[in-house]
C-alpha cells in the first residue's frame, strides 16, 4: 500500500489557522475530491472537527489521544494501527489529509506527496514541516495563475505538484 499525503500551504509552509484553511481554491477542492474519492483518508480529530462530518465516497480514519466517536468514523490512538487497518481492508493509497501533528507524525512512513503550493504570505498558526526537497523526485507539476474579480483576488496563484520519495 502507498502511503500518500496531501497538503496545501503558503509560502513559510503555513497550513491554517484557528483550525480553519487560510484560502479556498475552488480547483484545489476539486483536485483533493478527485484524488482522494475512493479510499481511506487519515486526519486528526481536530481537522475531522473543521469538517464536520465524513467525507464522501471515503472511509475516514481519525487519529485522537482523546475520548472522540463520531458515527461512520473509526478512530485510533495508534498511527500504525490506523494505517494496517486500511492495508486490511485492501486499500491501495492511503491519503494522510492533516492537521499539522499529525503530517509531522506520518512523514516518515510517506512514500508520495500531492502538494498545493500557494502564493499566500499571511497570518498563521499551524505549518507543515519543511522537508528536504532533494528527497523528492517531482512527477508532475501544473501551474495555476490567479484569479482576479472585479480587481480584487479570489484565487492566489499556485502549483500542483506530485513528488515521490527517492529510493
Amino acid at each position: 500500500m502507498i502511503v500518500s499525503l496531501i497538503v496545501a500551504y503558503g509560502k513559510d509552509y503555513q497550513i491554517g489557522l484557528n483550525n480553519q484553511m487560510l484560502w479556498h481554491i475552488s480547483q484545489d477542492f476539486k483536485n483533493f475530491k478527485k484524488i482522494t474519492s475512493g479510499h481511506h483518508i487519515l486526519m486528526g480529530r481536530k481537522t475531522f472537527e473543521s469538517i464536520g462530518k465524513p467525507l464522501p465516497n471515503r472511509t475516514s480514519l481519525v487519529l485522537s489521544q482523546s475520548t472522540f466517536e463520531y458515527v461512520g468514523v473509526n478512530v485510533y490512538t495508534d498511527l500504525k494501527k490506523a494505517i494496517n487497518y486500511a492495508k486490511e481492508k485492501g486499500e491501495k493509497e492511503l491519503f494522510i489529509i492533516g492537521g499539522a501533528l499529525i503530517y509531522d507524525l506520518a512523514f516518515d512512513l510517506v512514500d508520495r506527496m500531492y502538494v498545493s503550493e500557494v502564493n499566500y504570505e499571511g497570518e498563521a498558526d499551524a505549518y507543515f514541516r519543511t522537508y528536504d526537497q532533494g528527497l523528492w523526485n517531482i512527477k508532475e507539476e501544473k501551474f495555476y495563475e490567479e484569479i482576479k474579480e472585479d480587481e480584487e483576488i479570489i484565487s492566489p496563484s499556485w502549483v500542483f505538484k506530485v513528488l515521490e520519495k527517492k529510493s
